[in-house]
């Protein structure tokens, strides 16, 4: 006898497929339109290189769609110098030889790493890895756009390059929208918070210190201006925050955290020890906890950070998973006091800023530049 609950099943299942089929739908639709915006912006840029086109006649370009297809949108002047820069930047030797050399070393800038398979359909063949696309030399700016840039929409797509100044910038937010399967408002605020300087400066002050922490993950500083703290807070002001503010905070830390809970009861020997804020981090496989301080890093910190995470290590974590991580978040942090902190620190951990409002990127990329000179000074 079939059940209600069955029926509900069935029809859920059925609910399934619906969407399924309308996200595959969607996915063929915007690959065909990459490619087509991209085709006409390598038609106009060939043109007006070699002179046989000038402003007037894109202009004329624009009014002969719109008399020919008027309900077509996007098809104006600004539209078709849009799709120009687009196939200019993405059919740019750098940027292709850029992925190229990240595929295959694999490197810390977590652009596109080697594991990610990205596969589209195109003439009812499956692309395998980027890399595979890329190594037919003849071919492989378009296979490059196939592989790559039709996984991401048109909107987010302008908005990296209004936003983006460099090609590793530029590589980097649309392996973030790939990954995230970012909106265009996530990617918005990505963009408005540098969180590409700002995971670059994880990355970079984790090569400084340590090898320890995992790469393309933590950032440095992080922003919370969606909280709305004054100036002057306590650290139970902070917490209650980011505990109010949850999905803005798991958005600004990036996908894969799971929260665990705040004030997470550790019991040593005949005492309880009460943590700020922990996760779990899916892909990491690992729980990551984060303690907050409302004052500038002080040493001493980290022996509190060490002691929580061996108890998390002994008494929490499970026999499949990896060492607990710690991320101090404090207001403010003087860079040589850290480094001294961390030099000999067994457990991987990362002091990281926070800051309430958005910084001004250039500070970050300035900052950046410097970390970026310390850890090659340290190579040397």
């Amino acid at each position: 006898m079939t059940t209600v609950k069955n029926i509900n099943t069935d029809f859920e299942q059925v609910i399934l497929l619906i969407t399924e089929a309308r996200n595959r739908v969607y996915s063929k639709a915007n690959a065909e339109l990459i490619m087509l915006y991209f085709n006409i912006g390598k038609m106009v840029s060939e043109r007006v290189a070699v002179g046989n086109w000038g402003d007037g006649t894109v202009n004329d370009l624009a009014d002969y769609i719109t008399e020919k297809q008027p309900f077509l949108k996007g098809f104006n002047r600004r539209g078709l110098y849009r799709m120009k820069q687009f196939y200019e930047v993405y059919s740019n030797e750098e940027i292709v030889s850029t992925v190229l050399a990240q595929l295959e070393k694999e490197e810390s800038l977590n652009v596109l790493p080697l594991a990610t398979q990205i596969e589209v359909e195109n003439n009812n063949q499956k692309v395998s890895t980027v890399l595979t696309q890329l190594q037919d030399a003849d071919n492989k700016v378009n296979k490059f756009v196939s592989a790559l840039l039709t996984q991401i929409s048109w909107t987010n797509h302008l908005l990296i390059l209004a936003k983006t100044k460099t090609s590793e910038e530029k590589l980097f937010y649309i392996h973030q929208s790939i990954k995230d399967k970012l909106s265009t408002r996530e990617l918005e605020r990505q963009l408005n918070s540098a969180t590409f300087e700002r995971t670059m400066l994880g990355n970079n002050f984790g090569k400084v210190i340590t090898s320890k922490l995992p790469v393309g993950i933590f950032k440095d500083p992080y922003i919370f201006e969606f909280l709305a703290l004054p100036d002057i807070h306590s650290e139970s002001d902070l917490q209650q925050a980011l505990i109010k503010n949850l999905q803005n905070f798991i958005l600004e830390m990036g996908k894969g955290f799971t929260y665990m809970g705040s004030e997470y009861r550790l019991q040593v020997g005949n005492k309880d020890y009460y943590t700020d804020l922990l996760f779990y981090h899916r892909d990491l496989q690992c729980m990551v906890l984060f303690e907050l301080k409302i004052e500038e890093f002080q040493p001493e910190f980290l022996g509190k950070l060490n002691f929580y995470l061996e108890a998390l290590d002994r008494d929490i974590k499970r026999p499949h998973e990896n060492p607990s991580i710690g991320v101090l978040l404090c207001k403010g942090k003087d860079e040589e006091v850290v480094e001294y902190a961390l030099a000999r620190n067994l457990s991987p951990a990362l002091i990281a800023d926070y800051e309430t409002k958005l910084i001004d990127k250039k500070l970050l990329a300035e900052k950046l530049h410097q970390l970026t000179a310390i850890f090659y000074r340290n190579e040397k």
